[in-house]
């Protein structure tokens, strides 16, 4: 099973990117394959990845995820290919819906048919990738390159979308290379996000779609703690309507009940039903600031 980890925001400790690196550098030390970046209103997700991946060259970059409102595939695709020559192409590209409040309050456009959206930036994203050349003239989207959009040194990388709804499933299943679910725990993964997903990538001719589940977890021994510090962190994610039903769905009350707590045979028993559910490759969340917690936590899951 392939390892990945999340790494957290810009904690202002150090420079941005020499904190990225070092703990790139602690996360390969521990066995982890793969670190992840979420794209924030500072730093750039997609450039910080390729800067990690150059300077720490043992272990493969991501992003998760980087809306499509507010930016468009050309510049996307241009940056993605950017990163994956700076990093050998060990990069991999996430991309997401993100949610009406932030979309409008930032951007100033309505948030409006995002399936649709995702669709037309996916449809446009791919042959650019592919070949440096695109042309999509679509209802939301036009995408066209005058001239090659060529990157020497690299290749297509894989794209993700962070889809689970139905419609936005059915769309990265024929049109990517798999989804980033968050907090989609092991029942609706198992139910429904999984069997959608594959189903749209085998009718359109794909292959089975790569699966990386993200999942909060923290190896501990104070478990309670642990299990309200991860209800505080992620309670943001009750009130946006998109999560609340995927909560909803697994049958909890709060985001932080999905949050893996424990000592690590517990954390691996329960990490193996996300494997059990579908998942292909496990991206571990733990946003820690205790740097002792931490590499416990990536210990023992890089170990497995």
């Amino acid at each position: 099973m392939r390892i990945g980890v999340t790494l957290g925001a810009d904690r202002g400790r150090v420079d941005v990117v020499d904190e990225a690196v070092a703990e790139a550098r602690e996360a390969a030390g521990v066995g982890i394959g793969s670190v992840w970046f979420g794209q924030r209103f500072g730093t750039d997700a997609i450039a910080l990845a390729g800067l990690v991946g150059r300077e720490v060259p043992e272990i493969e970059v991501g992003v998760s995820a980087v809306p499509v409102f507010g930016r468009h595939p050309v510049l996307v695709g241009s940056q993605a290919l950017t990163a994956a020559a700076a990093t050998g192409n060990r990069f991999r590209l996430g991309l997401a819906m993100g949610t009406a409040a932030w979309t409008e309050r930032a951007f100033g456009v309505p948030h409006e048919r995002p399936a649709a959206r995702l669709a037309e930036f996916l449809t446009a994203l791919g042959p650019l990738l592919a070949t440096g050349t695109t042309d999509h003239r679509g209802d939301l989207i036009t995408a066209a390159t005058p001239t090659p959009a060529l990157v020497a040194g690299a290749k297509a990388p894989p794209v993700l979308v962070a889809a689970m709804g139905p419609r936005a499933l059915r769309v990265s299943g024929a049109l990517a290379d798999g989804i980033l679910p968050r907090l989609a725990g092991p029942r609706v993964l198992t139910d429904r996000i999984v069997p959608t997903v594959t189903d749209a990538a085998r009718t359109a001719g794909r292959g089975d779609p790569a699966v990386l589940a993200i999942v909060p977890v923290t190896v501990t021994d104070r478990p309670d703690e642990a299990r309200a510090a991860a209800r505080e962190r992620l309670a943001f994610y009750e009130t946006v309507p998109a999560y609340r039903r995927i909560l909803d769905e697994e049958g909890v009350e709060r985001a932080g009940d999905l949050a893996l707590v424990g000592d690590e045979r517990t954390v691996l028993a329960g990490l193996r039903r996300y494997v059990d559910a579908g998942a292909t490759e496990l991206l571990i969340e733990t946003d820690l600031d205790d740097p002792d917690a931490r590499r416990r936590t990536w210990e023992a899951v890089g170990g497995w």
